[in-house]
């Protein structure tokens, strides 16, 4: 374990002046999604030339997957057109197209939001983890989901908009900390708590990890609170498969609770990194942090 800086390689934060997305909100209200999608084909080749996420993602296929030059040039296309794919559909949401889901592992959930305690979920970009929170949302307990505060303010309106009418709120992370208390009450009230997993944000405490064939470094946080409170995990991976359908995987992200604390901490993100990992086996285009992840 250890400490890193924020990476400085990719902001994380959705492109576009603010009359940009407004205006794609509108298009999405006239238009089908299949123009939208093919209108972004044509713009992805761009995209790939002068953004900063193409080499990350080449040496992505090319390093960690072991494909060949072409096909490592063809995946990583299909990876920013995938991208494209999921940043639309979050606009097709706030323009009020709708989604179909294939769920597995609801049953866990539903039984976990029964007890009185509260649980965590762990996210991260694979897929498309927010969309769900538009259209699947928690029956009995509160949702909060703890989310860079960075993002235009078009795109924080309509989350925050969205996810109030489902039971949902957002907590901002805050360069004082201060998200930690609203997370802690939010434990305290046996509610639901949502937790980014793979990015470290500022400098963080971090697990050193097996993924891909290379060593790569995982945020702490999730996993140390987790242990500390006793509390339930739950990985949650949101996969597109269609034009309009995504599958939902939910399953447990468990350790051994005999274990000392930082030997359950270091368990529990060894598991949850190996469910990325299965993830991106059956969905290798749908890893979305465009910068060099395995860089010490």
């Amino acid at each position: 374990m250890g400490e890193q800086l924020q990476h400085n390689e990719w902001s994380g934060k959705t492109d576009g002046l603010p009359w940009m997305q407004r205006s794609l909100i509108f298009m999405f209200r006239i238009f089908p999604l299949w123009l939208v999608y093919g209108i972004m084909a044509l713009v992805v080749p761009f995209y790939m030339l002068f953004g900063k996420g193409y080499k990350a993602s080449y040496r992505l296929y090319r390093d960690r997957f072991g494909y060949g030059a072409l096909k490592s040039f063809v995946y990583a296309y299909t990876n920013h057109f995938r991208f494209g794919q999921v940043i639309l559909d979050r606009f097709g949401v706030y323009g009020g197209k709708r989604y179909d889901f294939i769920k597995e592992g609801q049953d866990i959930m539903d039984d976990l939001e029964k007890r009185e305690e509260g649980f965590i979920v762990l996210s991260c970009h694979v897929g498309n983890y927010e969309i769900a929170g538009y259209s699947l949302r928690p029956k009995a307990k509160r949702f909060n989901a703890l989310v860079y505060g960075g993002e235009t303010a078009t795109v924080m309106e309509n989350r925050q908009r969205l996810l109030a009418q489902n039971n949902m709120r957002l907590i901002l992370v805050k360069e004082d900390l201060s998200h930690m208390f609203e997370l802690n009450a939010a434990i305290e009230n046996g509610e639901i708590v949502s937790i980014p997993a793979d990015r470290i944000l500022g400098s963080q405490k971090y697990v050193e990890c097996d993924f891909l064939g290379a060593k790569a470094h995982f945020p702490m946080g999730a996993f140390a609170l987790a242990v500390s409170k006793n509390l339930p995990v739950l990985a949650v991976f949101v996969m597109k498969e269609g034009l309009r359908k995504y599958h939902a995987y939910v399953s447990i992200v468990d350790c051994d609770r005999q274990l000392g604390r930082q030997d359950q901490i270091e368990q529990m993100a060894h598991n949850y990194v190996g469910k990325i990992e299965e993830t991106l086996k059956r969905y290798p285009t749908q890893w979305f942090n465009f910068y060099d992840f395995w860089k010490q």
